[in-house]
């Protein structure tokens, strides 16, 4: 019985009325918008207009980044502990260490960016097991005064090759986060900066884009570091020069920049540091978003930059008198500046005979017409030029069209659609079953679309060949720059025919002209004319590219003499060598 009173209760629980509890629920507060133009110029911190007052236990310390460090033990470590929001942030690490029994000292770094063993091994052991006040300095004449003992540190106790001294917090924060150790004794007014980055980076992989048959099989990896190392270990020169710069205001992100001193041009130098220098934004991620900053027109949807993934590919463009970019957390390269006909060079025409890398250039242009202008071609020809089809063709396309209720342009778009989500979908699905999307599931629904009469049989063939061109595109920006260019030739021709085909090829062209790529005309050596290296639309042997490109003006035009085949005009003369041998 007690068991049926309980369950009443409850029943009637749910049927009877009870006033809702009041429940707080989260609301972001709202800012002051009203001074929001005057913070365009402030991204380390709370805008002006925001009334922090607003926030619970809301607290910010702004430091000036660009002055010089405080004197003593106990300020550089509240300043550390301001400026790395210590004790919240439990990354980074502040050691205490005492030298000598004598002198006090921190040891600042960030865990999970350094390697441990190596501050442990050649930084703390090394310091807790010297004694500076009995050495005596390099002439042995005198005892470690006061003023060196941080240079003494440096460069007789301190185990590190890489060893650097800074005296502005904006560098010490910099070195920190980018994985390297500060090390602060007691009374300096400079930092000591150990090379200890530590983190975890991926190995190095065949290219994943730019595959190559001949050539090598080395790629970029996300490490700065190791991928300028790739360069050097390709241009063994002295004048091959790396510059350091930082993008990003918040993330200050490491970038370098590589040239040959005696070939590039100096001007070509200063624009890139310029145009990066100036660069004002909180995040800058790798290189796909240092390119929109740095390039002459962001409306252009031609790339005016090349981007590359091989170190060989880099060091060729270096040695021409290009500037490369590398960033820091992306395996690419930016080439700067670069022409029309630089996007359809790849690394295997230095690698195979001259001849075939002409058939293959002259493939690869023929690739880019087709997939800009064969769809718009087709609906001209179905809409406006029946006349031109051989009759035969056009019974065929007339017969396969028949059951379709849909104009062309309407069946051509809804391909174009099927095959990007084909693309798309290939891409974004994990491993092996993206291949077979993109293969399986575009021969089942055009099959499909065929039958069902949604489209006809010519069509299918149509929008694969122009695929087929558009992969055969070398640059990847490029290819999806074709995309936008030929859905614009699809609505010339749907409405004037091969009229508006002639049309959107004259505007391709004026495109074409009136861009530039950090101040080099983007069509160089077709127009404006400029003397040919021999290795720009098309190539000819590698002896007979004795000229670096003209358009980017390098200081040192040549790179080989006329004669760089020197033994066709010497004498083998064997049997005299054999007989002086002897």
């Amino acid at each position: 019985m007690k068991k049926n009173q309980s369950m009443f209760k409850k029943i009637m629980s749910l049927i009877t009325y009870r006033e809702r509890k009041k429940v707080e629920q989260f609301s972001i507060p709202e800012v002051d918008e009203k001074n929001e133009d005057t913070a365009e110029n402030n991204c380390s911190g709370p805008d002006p207009g925001v009334d922090t007052s607003k926030f619970k236990d809301f607290k910010y310390t702004k430091i000036d980044m660009y002055q010089k460090i405080p004197m003593g033990l106990e300020k550089n470590i509240r300043m550390l502990e301001e400026l790395f929001h210590i004790p919240k942030n439990k990354d980074i690490n502040i050691k205490r260490i005492r030298i000598s029994d004598k002198y006090n000292g921190i040891i600042v770094y960030l865990r999970g960016m350094t390697d441990i063993k190596l501050i442990d091994q050649y930084i703390i052991k090394p310091l807790l097991e010297y004694r500076i006040e009995n050495v005596k300095n390099q002439n042995n004449d005198e005892i470690v005064t006061e003023k060196k003992r941080l240079d003494f540190i440096q460069d007789q106790i301190v185990q590190m090759s890489r060893t650097q001294k800074y005296d502005h917090i904006k560098d010490i924060a910099n070195e920190i986060l980018d994985g390297n150790t500060a090390f602060y004794l007691d009374g300096e007014d400079k930092y000591l900066l150990c090379y200890t980055k530590g983190f975890q980076k991926r190995a190095l992989d065949v290219p994943q884009i730019e595959g190559s048959i001949k050539g090598s099989q080395e790629g970029f990896n996300e490490d700065l570091d190791t991928n300028v190392s790739l360069i050097r270990k390709i241009i063994k020169n002295k004048d091959l020069v790396t510059e350091k710069l930082r993008v990003g205001s918040s993330n200050n992100n490491d970038c370098a920049i590589m040239y040959m001193d005696g070939i590039v041009n100096p001007s070509i130098v200063d624009e890139v540091k310029r145009r990066i220098n100036s660069i004002d934004t909180d995040f800058i991620n790798g290189s796909g978003m240092l390119e929109q900053y740095i390039q002459d027109d962001s409306w252009s949807v031609i790339p005016t930059l090349l981007s590359t993934e091989r170190p060989d590919r880099t060091a060729n463009y270096i040695m021409d008198g290009k500037v490369a970019i590398i960033t820091f957390g992306t395996p690419y390269a930016i080439i700067v500046p670069v022409t029309f006909f630089l996007l359809f060079h790849t690394a295997e025409d230095n690698s195979l005979k001259w001849q075939h890398s002409l058939i293959l250039r002259i493939t690869r242009m023929f690739g880019l017409l087709v997939a800009i202008t064969l769809p718009g071609i087709y609906i001209s020809l179905a809409n406006y030029h029946q006349e031109m089809i051989p009759t035969s063709l056009l019974i065929a396309i007339a017969t396969s069209r028949e059951n379709v209720p849909f104009p062309t342009i309407v069946e051509i778009i809804f391909m174009e659609i099927s095959f990007d989500l084909i693309r798309e979908a290939g891409i974004r699905i994990p491993g092996i079953i993206g291949n077979t999307i993109g293969i399986v599931g575009g021969l089942i629904i055009g099959q499909a679309a065929v039958q069902a009469s949604i489209i006809s049989p010519v069509l299918i063939i149509i929008i694969g060949f122009t695929s087929l061109g558009n992969y055969s595109i070398p640059d990847f920006n490029l290819g999806y720059g074709t995309r936008i260019f030929r859905l614009l030739f699809i609505v010339l021709g749907a409405l004037l025919g091969f009229l508006g085909i002639s049309i959107g090829i004259i505007l391709l062209i004026m495109i074409l002209s009136s861009i530039k790529s950090f101040g080099v005309p983007f069509f160089s050596i077709t127009s404006p004319k400029t003397r040919t290296s021999n290795d720009s639309a098309f190539n000819r042997p590698a002896w007979k590219q004795e000229l670096r490109p003209d358009p980017i003006n390098p200081i040192n035009l040549r790179k080989q003499p006329k004669i760089s085949r020197r033994w066709i005009d010497e004498d083998a003369n064997y049997g005299e060598n054999n007989d002086k041998s002897k």
